[in-house]
C-alpha cells in the first residue's frame, strides 16, 4: 500500500509572509516553526479527507447551523508566528468571523473560536498530528479534533500494539484534550456532531 508522505522540504526557516508567498495558493503544504511540510496526499488519504467532510456537511444542513467545511485555507495561530496548520477538515463558524483580522481579504483564520472542528488524516510525519497538533489545536480552544490514521502509522504509545487502524476523538476538556479511541464496528462518539452513526471502519476506509 501507497502511504502518505509528509516531510519538511531542507531550507532556511520561512517566516509566515515568506511562506504565503511562495506556497499560500497550493493547498498540500504547510508551516511548522518555520519548516515547510510538502503533505503530498494518496488517494486514500484524499477519500478519508472526503468522507468525513460529506458526512459532516450532512449534520450541519440537518441541524441549520451557520457552520461550513472549509475548502481552502490556513490556521494560523496568534501565539506562532512562524506556523500556519492546513487541516485536512475544518469547520468553521460563520458567526465568528467577524473577529477574525484577515478573513475579509485571505483565506485565513488565526482564533480557535471560528473553528468547531478540526480532522487530520495521519500521514507519515504523524508526529505532528498526535502531539504538535494536539497541544496547538487545544490552546487554541477548539472543542473538538479528530485523528483518522488509516494506516497505522501513529508510534504505539498512541494507538497501541499491535498497532491498527485508529480514530482517534479528542475533546477538550478545561483546556487539554481528552482522547477516546475508536476502532473496527465502534459506533463514534462526537460531541460536536452527535447525529453522527458512524463506525470507526466506515471513516477509517472511506465508506468501502
Amino acid at each position: 500500500m501507497t502511504i502518505t508522505i509528509a516531510q519538511p522540504i531542507q531550507q532556511q526557516p520561512l517566516s509566515f509572509d515568506e511562506f504565503l508567498a511562495r506556497y499560500g495558493g497550493d493547498n498540500r503544504y504547510e508551516l511548522i516553526d518555520g519548516e515547510v511540510f510538502d503533505l503530498e496526499p494518496t488517494g486514500l488519504h484524499e477519500e478519508v479527507a472526503a468522507f468525513i467532510t460529506t458526512k459532516i456537511c450532512v449534520q450541519i444542513d440537518q441541524t441549520n447551523l451557520p457552520w461550513f467545511v472549509l475548502q481552502r485555507g490556513l490556521l494560523r495561530p496568534a501565539n506562532a508566528g512562524m506556523t500556519a496548520f492546513r487541516p485536512d477538515v475544518a469547520v468553521v463558524d460563520r458567526s465568528e468571523l467577524i473577529q477574525e483580522p484577515l478573513w475579509s481579504e485571505q483565506s485565513i483564520l488565526t482564533l480557535g473560536s471560528s473553528i468547531k472542528f478540526v480532522a487530520e488524516v495521519v500521514s507519515s510525519n504523524w508526529q505532528n498530528d498526535y502531539a504538535r497538533k494536539v497541544e496547538d489545536y487545544a490552546v487554541l480552544g477548539i472543542p473538538e479534533y479528530w485523528i483518522a490514521d488509516y494506516a497505522s502509522l501513529g508510534g504505539t504509545r498512541h494507538i497501541g500494539k499491535p498497532k491498527q487502524p485508529t480514530l482517534s476523538v479528542c475533546r477538550l476538556v478545561d483546556g487539554e484534550y481528552e482522547i477516546q479511541q475508536f476502532r473496527g464496528n465502534q459506533i463514534i462518539d462526537s460531541p460536536t456532531f452527535p447525529g453522527l452513526k458512524l463506525t470507526a471502519e466506515q471513516v477509517l476506509t472511506a465508506g468501502k
